[in-house]
């Protein structure tokens, strides 16, 4: 039976809307007239749902229990296809941002183990309609679950232009770790997956979320990281998405004290009992290699690490679907140890146009 699709049809938004009410109503005229209040009252909102419940701690990835309180999960549509279906939801817990869900699980695999996929800012969910696509990271027998974080996006809405990812970057972070430990509660509702082996791929910020969700949620067992970014300072000094005319308020003290709270190489230091495969791309002008090199340094001794000179080399290494083969073979033998120590790939290949390779990120990574 195929419901109403989420890009042709406003069913979602409306009942959202209908739910808030006249703070919906308020916010439109808010922002269509670029005032502050528009701000505000996302912001009241996005931290609040009554006046009974918690406000939501932008300091730290771990969720507190009550902060946020899921409304009724809607289903947009269910595509049956010869090698999997998928299922495509929306789901929600702060008024103004619902998440569009994509469910990827393989034809003839009872309860499979699930990765989630969380690609860099400002990457969308096209990927996830993409029929090659889902049958890359199903063919090995397991699960995907694919989204994006906060203020990106779909989920970029009811904000003034001036709020980014990066210029709300503890809010974009710890509200997307918030996102993954809420994701996973609500697969473990479904009963059609295995919670116990649980994965996530992460590339760019979503390697940086994924690693917060993972210090915050032990259900995730293994970490795919590809070119994470972190050393706040050290990214924020150099990283080409930041407009040069905006980096100076990004390197004050009061903004990287708050970032400093999640920033991943503080965090990934303290996942010693994760299998973790960290992949690093240098000449990446979004991700300074400075920023790489620390991160880096603070993988616990267990992390494979894979460099590679540049991006040539990376797709040589990772085409046809291979990138995904570590963390379903990770998760296809996952028995609860981690291995012991850490093992260094540096892929040798052709001397390549870095030149070139560096006028482009790497964001959106799709071998």
């Amino acid at each position: 039976m195929r419901y109403l699709r989420f890009s042709l049809g406003w069913t979602f938004s409306v009942r959202r809307l209908l739910r808030v009410g006249a703070v919906a109503v308020a916010g439109v005229i808010c922002l269509l007239f670029q005032q502050p209040l528009c701000a505000q009252t996302s912001s009241l909102y996005a931290k609040r749902h009554d006046a009974g419940r918690v406000v939501e701690d932008w300091s730290s990835p771990a969720l507190t229990k009550g902060q946020l309180v899921p409304v009724e999960p809607l289903l947009g549509e269910c595509d049956v296809f010869p090698d999997f279906t998928r299922d495509m939801m929306q789901l929600q817990w702060r008024p103004f941002d619902p998440i569009h869900l994509y469910i990827i699980r393989p034809t003839g695999v009872e309860k499979p183990p699930v990765v989630l996929y969380l690609y860099s800012y400002p990457s969308d969910t096209d990927r996830f309609l993409d029929t090659e696509y889902c049958r890359r990271v199903t063919s090995k027998g397991v699960a995907a679950v694919g989204f994006v974080s906060a203020l990106t996006g779909q989920r970029y809405q009811m904000r003034p232009m001036r709020e980014w990812f990066v210029s709300e970057l503890p809010e974009a972070l710890a509200s997307s770790a918030h996102d993954v430990q809420l994701i996973l509660d609500y697969l473990a509702t479904r009963g059609d997956l295995d919670l116990s082996r649980v994965g996530m791929f992460g590339e760019g910020s979503g390697a940086a979320i994924a690693i917060l969700a993972a210090a915050a949620d032990p259900r995730i067992k293994v970490l795919d990281l590809i070119n994470p970014w972190g050393d706040w300072k050290a990214w924020l000094t150099a990283t080409s998405l930041v407009p040069a005319s905006e980096r100076k308020k990004y390197l004050t003290p009061e903004f990287l004290k708050k970032a400093a709270l999640l920033d991943p190489t503080h965090w990934l230091s303290h996942l010693q009992e994760r299998r973790i495969r960290l992949q690093l791309i240098r000449g990446d002008p979004t991700n300074p290699d400075a920023s790489l090199s620390r991160v880096m340094k603070a993988a616990p001794r267990q992390t494979r690490v894979d460099r590679y000179p540049d991006l040539k080399a990376y797709y040589e290494a990772n085409s046809h679907g291979r990138v995904f083969d570590w963390i379903h073979e990770q998760l296809g033998s996952y028995s609860g140890q981690t291995p012991p120590t850490t093992i260094r790939v540096e892929p040798q290949s052709e001397e390549s146009s870095r030149s070139s390779m560096e006028q482009v990120g790497i964001s959106n990574l799709e071998p």
